[in-house]
């Protein structure tokens, strides 16, 4: 930017120079739009994403409402985020010198208990009757309002559409009629650059382990928005695995399943039960997870388990047996992110020599063992682990915040939404978006169809953005 003083963007100027640059990004809508029904009329806006409408000095604008609240420097932000893809509600106010002035999250245990999982519908209505006060209790606890704020952040994918919806209606709805301009927030680039807020002297390029319910990504992050992936998960991931394993043992899902393992598996023998270690044969860095939970099933089944039974119930030698189990699948879930971990920080320091670090985020990087383990791996790399607190691993508006906090000072972010948007409007939601660009060495022929693109990835989206520019 030409001035660290932010001023008012001029409407006109803005239609007529910026807008036919920043359409073609998002001409990328839904391969199937939703079905109009008969006599009703819908319409299509753009997800709030990343191409830059960004606020000039005063010399090029005229006097129009401002979109972006003036402040003397980037530090002095303040961005409220907003997290619905999966099955927390979360939102926080973060300033743009890292300072968290509020966090809040509530959590749907008693519905992944209830149904032993993320059930859609259930948490897109879960999201619904509580994003109202979810939002407000963070703006009261940072002592701000709606008026104060600098920009709205929100997680537009990947995630579940239903959930993502309720978040993204609520952001635009408060952008709107605040007049905030609209930062939306890749929810796996949102784990990585959290650890950017935790230390500060991360600097790019690092490589980074995103492990969550839905996810497994090795991803060498080279700058802001510029991403190459490297491995991912072909059917699985690691948390849905651990989630799949303490439903069967019986254990309490209010604490998620990796807690639950974790704490289980304590008790018992990691090498009593022999789970063959996952894709061993392909020498590359994609993690498969479902032929694990297989074995784990059949060990349940021929110890006749009754998963009915909680633990707590449990008679001593059931108890020792599910820990047995519990502790020997862990070993060979975490030892398959080791052995894909060593290989992909040797493809990165092919490409990024000056890496220094390892980033662990996301859900399952909360794991204690997980971390031991990763721990043990950077150091026989010479590279240095970065894992966020519990708290900032899981889904939080903290992450959405910090990541629309970067993205915006690089003048990437939407314009104010309309104070009156129709209730019938389709979102461009990304329920699976890419983070980054497909490493050679990574690409497997055995990725399932169902998870073929939607969309195309962040990274690819902002280099093209940028030559548009250019």
């Amino acid at each position: 930017m030409a001035s660290s003083q932010l001023f008012p963007l001029s409407s006109t100027f803005y239609r007529l120079s910026l807008l036919s640059r920043l359409s073609l990004p998002f001409a990328l809508t839904r391969l199937n739009p939703p079905r109009q029904k008969s006599g009703q009329h819908m319409t299509r806006v753009r997800s709030p994403l990343l191409p830059s409408s960004i606020c000039l000095s005063a010399s090029n604008l005229s006097t129009s409402p401002s979109p972006c609240r003036a402040v003397s420097n980037y530090d002095d932000l303040l961005v409220l985020g907003i997290e619905t893809s999966c099955d927390d509600t979360a939102a926080a106010v973060v300033r743009g010198n890292g300072e968290i002035l509020s966090q809040v999250v509530s959590s749907q245990a008693d519905l992944l208990a209830l149904y032993g999982g993320v059930a859609p519908k259930m948490a897109e209505e879960a999201h619904a009757k509580v994003i109202d006060r979810v939002v407000q209790d963070a703006l009261d606890k940072a002592k701000i309002g709606e008026a104060d704020l600098s920009a709205v952040a929100v997680t537009i994918g990947p995630g579940l559409s239903l959930c993502l919806r309720v978040g993204v209606q609520k952001a635009r709805n408060i952008a709107g009629r605040f007049v905030k301009p609209v930062v939306g927030v890749h929810h796996m680039e949102a784990h990585a650059l959290v650890a950017r807020l935790v230390k500060q002297e991360l600097e790019f390029p690092f490589m980074t382990l995103l492990i969550s319910g839905g996810h497994n990504l090795l991803v060498l992050a080279r700058d802001l928005g510029q991403y190459v992936q490297l491995g991912t998960t072909i059917d699985d991931a690691i948390g849905e695995a651990y989630d799949k394993t303490a439903k069967w043992l019986g254990l309490d899902m209010r604490k998620s399943g990796g807690p639950a393992i974790e704490e289980l598996a304590r008790e018992g023998d990691p090498h009593s039960v022999k789970f063959s270690t996952p894709m061993k044969q392909h020498k590359d860095c994609n993690f498969s997870y479902a032929g694990l939970k297989t074995q784990v099933r059949l060990a349940i089944e021929s110890r006749k388990i009754n998963a009915e039974i909680p633990i707590s119930l449990a008679s001593v030698e059931d108890r020792c047996s599910r820990a047995n189990i519990a502790a020997s699948f862990q070993r060979v879930a975490v030892l398959h992110l080791e052995e894909r971990c060593e290989r992909a920080i040797d493809w990165a320091m092919d490409i990024e020599p000056s890496i220094k670090y390892l980033v662990v985020s996301g859900g399952v990087a909360s794991n204690q063992y997980v971390r031991a383990r990763l721990n043990d791996v950077v150091r026989r790399k010479d590279l240095q682990l970065v894992c966020p607190p519990p708290s900032l691993c899981t889904d939080n508006g903290v992450m959405v915040a910090w990541t629309g906090i970067e993205h915006f000072r690089m003048g990437r972010f939407d314009p104010p939404p309309p104070a009156d948007e129709p209730d019938d409007i389709v979102y461009d939601l990304r329920p699976r978006w890419p983070l980054g660009e497909e490493y050679d060495k990574g690409r497997s022929e055995a990725r399932s169809l169902r998870k073929a693109r939607i969309h195309p990835s962040l990274t690819s989206m902002i280099q093209a953005s940028l030559k548009e520019q250019a």
